[in-house]
């Protein structure tokens, strides 16, 4: 089995872009958390909301004028206004929702995107979906309803909007995923623009609302009160979040969706434990084996999307395990007959100076 130098710095680009997901991605969902720990932030969910907008779109900008992206728009504006309003549900919902639940059990929610998508495919699309599917998705809803049940239980003061929150999100960012997919290939855009535009009119969209409900006024004078905390977070949560989802989309254009969604299975995961670590929070067992059971359905979900990738990557662990081996036997084979001849000639040396053999073929002892 050889190992050439492009083998070794294919891995090492792999392990330098899933270090560098988990790496933004984790201090993205730390300062997520630590900015609602603020009193009454969750009231002003909508307007960190818009300022992260803000910020996307001047990172977008940024990449367009600096040279990073070059072209016109490709993608009809039409087409941008419809996406700007799942972008602004997805991401608003999302963030507000973090004021009402348990961090964990938001992070849950958002893994099980599987659960709208085949219900909008069956009733929408007519399509028909796998055993595996299935079962994923039956895995999913039973480990989101018992960790909901776990919340319930330990939180003193459980409210049901931070679930409707998220499930909104959900199922908004299912229809995005499938929208913003088909438009991208259909119009091979580039992801500066689809950020620069989707987020721009979003933000257009939640400033015009936060002004008609009289919401604007009363956030700008809340974050005001702590400018340096709540805009120096925001902007750190904004940027990791902006870096983590490229380093997201180099691993899925380089390596592929299963390695992706593997990567960042794996930030969720040590997402979760890190809230539980870095923040006061009740804790029960049921939060381990609901969320367990979600994991087993994410990853019936993921095999089910790419058994071929699967089997390769399975046959590649199996043919090694063996070569491996073979390699282990061979060495304690070789072991074993050296340690054979050293103590055969041990033997035959003991023997030779303990007995001489007569002329007569008898034996005679020496001392």
């Amino acid at each position: 089995m050889t190992y050439s130098y492009k083998d070794y710095f294919d891995s090492s680009k792999f392990v330098i872009l899933a270090t560098g997901a988990l790496f933004f991605y984790i201090i993205y969902g730390y300062v997520q958390e630590l900015i609602f720990q603020q009193d009454e932030f969750h009231l002003h969910g909508w307007y960190l909301t818009l300022v992260q907008f803000c910020f996307y779109s001047c990172f977008a900008l940024s990449l367009k004028f600096s040279g990073f992206s070059k072209g016109e728009r490709r993608i009809p504006l039409s087409d941008y206004i419809i996406l700007a309003g799942f972008t602004l549900t997805t991401m608003g919902c999302s963030n507000t929702s973090v004021g009402y639940l348990n961090y964990p059990t938001q992070v849950i929610f958002k893994s099980c995107k599987l659960i709208p998508v085949m219900i909008g495919g069956a009733l929408i699309q007519g399509k028909r979906y796998t055993p595996v599917d299935v079962a994923a998705v039956l895995s999913m809803t039973i480990g989101i309803i018992f960790f909901i049940l776990a919340d319930n239980s330990v939180q003193s003061e459980f409210n049901p909007k931070g679930v409707i929150l998220i499930s909104t999100a959900l199922a908004s960012d299912a229809l995005i995923g499938n929208f913003q997919e088909k438009s991208m290939k259909r119009y091979v855009a580039q992801n500066t623009e689809v950020v620069l535009y989707s987020y721009g009119i979003a933000f257009l969209y939640l400033l015009v609302i936060l002004i008609l409900n009289g919401e604007l006024l009363e956030s700008f004078s809340y974050f005001g009160k702590r400018p340096f905390r709540n805009y120096g977070l925001t902007f750190i949560f904004s940027i990791t979040g902006y870096i983590g989802v490229n380093f997201v989309l180099s691993i899925v254009s380089n390596y592929g969706a299963l390695l992706a969604v593997s990567v960042t299975t794996i930030r969720k995961v040590v997402t979760i434990l890190l809230s539980f670590i870095m923040f006061t929070k009740p804790f029960t067992l049921q939060y381990i084996w609901s969320g367990s059971i979600v994991m087993f359905g994410i990853l019936l979900s993921v095999y089910s999307k790419n058994r071929l990738a699967f089997s390769r990557f399975l046959n590649r662990c199996y043919t090694t395990s063996i070569r491996t081996n073979c390699c282990i036997l061979t060495v304690m084979a070789i072991n074993l007959r050296g340690i054979c001849v050293r103590l055969t000639s041990q033997l035959q040396q003991e023997f030779t100076l303990r007995y001489k053999q007569s002329p007569i073929g008898g034996t005679e002892f020496v001392v």
